[in-house]
């Protein structure tokens, strides 16, 4: 019998790997410093559930202070709610340079922030290190890359490591066990924009759930910083089983911020193919849809994610002109965050404003590794 169609991992209990892997996400498209949120997300609800706490350092290159980035709400929310999990090191300048401009100080910050890298590699504290924006530090030749790919392939077994940024060098990419780009598309008219606050995040790569995760983190974190209520809702269809560690993350984050997270999910815990849909699954798809349409024209929440939502519709158990219209009424306060590959985009992707494509370059799964709870799934 030959399946076709988009499925979703399903959260029963398999086999799963205990080694940890290099991730590296690279591309000019939105979302890699995201989805290394996300991972730290999923890794300390993990932690949390089974009672054995997973510590995170996150070290940002080129990333000093006197600038905002969009993930240091995220970074506050975490260090907020779970303050002995979370180490961060920041270096750099906060200005923007290119190969010309670099300066003595862009090399001293780079090695001060490899210092600590490789001390955190080294130390066994930690169960996930995300170096974020490395791979343009190495493009630029602020580092050795010899030397951190040696330290790299040097790693303590169990340790996940995640590279970020753009321009992501060869020699960082044929030591990887994860490679995804980030590709920005713009399907749209050239003078139509798309509607302010309508994200989209396709593709066959990994990282798409992952990044949603991270900006659920980013609107929390801002409705702390700026003293307003950032409410959340994390709406996910075709995963309607147990065992999801985004499930102990979310719950840690309610817990500390019992007023900011809804959760929700529909689906049956099993994959779903073309050809071979139940009525369960169009009901349970149905049902979903009533709920994030009314959250959306509630004017509620600030930030609503539709996880998996794409897959849905392109398994037929949801209609497109539903969606559209409501993306079309949405507050113009309210981001609408839609993941999920498939294989025939959409109407509704035509009125995103950020279109980001993860392409698959490399995966570890495709050479029988297992996946991992708390990073994968």
């Amino acid at each position: 019998m030959v399946r076709t169609g988009i499925g979703i991992r399903t959260a029963q209990r398999t086999s799963e790997r205990l080694a940890g892997q290099l991730h590296v996400y690279d591309g000019e498209g939105k979302g890699k410093s995201q989805v290394a949120l996300g991972v730290v997300l999923r890794s300390i609800g993990l932690g949390i559930q089974t009672f054995m706490e997973s510590r995170v350092l996150l070290l940002r290159f080129l990333k000093g202070p006197g600038r905002t980035y969009d993930e240091d709400a995220a970074i506050e929310a975490l260090q907020r709610g779970f303050p002995h999990l979370i180490d961060q090191v920041r270096t750099g300048r906060a200005e923007f340079f290119d190969a010309d401009g670099i300066t003595r100080f862009d090399k001293q910050e780079a090695q001060r922030g490899w210092d600590v890298a490789k001390g955190a590699i080294a130390s066994g504290l930690y169960s996930v290190v995300v170096l974020d924006e490395i791979n343009p530090v190495l493009d630029l030749g602020l580092l050795p890359i010899d030397e951190v790919v040696r330290t790299l392939q040097r790693k303590p077994e169990t340790l996940e490591i995640i590279a970020t940024g753009r321009g992501a060098p060869q020699p960082l990419l044929d030591i990887a066990a994860l490679h995804s780009e980030m590709k920005s598309r713009n399907p749209r008219a050239a003078d139509y924009p798309g509607i302010e606050g309508v994200e989209i995040y396709t593709g066959d790569g990994k990282g798409k759930s992952t990044s949603a995760l991270g900006k659920a983190l980013q609107a929390i974190g801002r409705g702390i910083s700026q003293d307003k209520s950032h409410r959340v809702l994390i709406m996910q269809w075709l995963k309607g089983g147990q065992g999801y560690t985004e499930d102990a993350a979310i719950a840690a984050l309610r817990q500390s911020y019992p007023a900011l997270v809804d959760h929700q999910r529909c689906g049956r815990d099993a994959i779903v193919w073309r050809g071979q849909q139940q009525e369960i699954d169009y009901v349970e798809a149905e049902r979903g849809w009533e709920l994030a349409t009314t959250a959306i024209a509630s004017g509620l929440y600030k930030t609503i994610i539709l996880d998996e939502l794409n897959p849905t519709v392109d398994l037929e158990l949801l209609p497109e002109e539903p969606i559209v219209q409501a993306l079309l009424r949405k507050p113009r306060d309210t981001e609408v965050i839609i993941t999920g590959r498939c294989k025939n985009p959409p109407a509704y992707f035509e009125l995103a404003s950020t279109f980001s494509e993860v392409f698959n370059h490399k995966h570890y799964a495709e050479k029988g590794v297992d996946l991992k709870r708390g990073v994968d799934f």
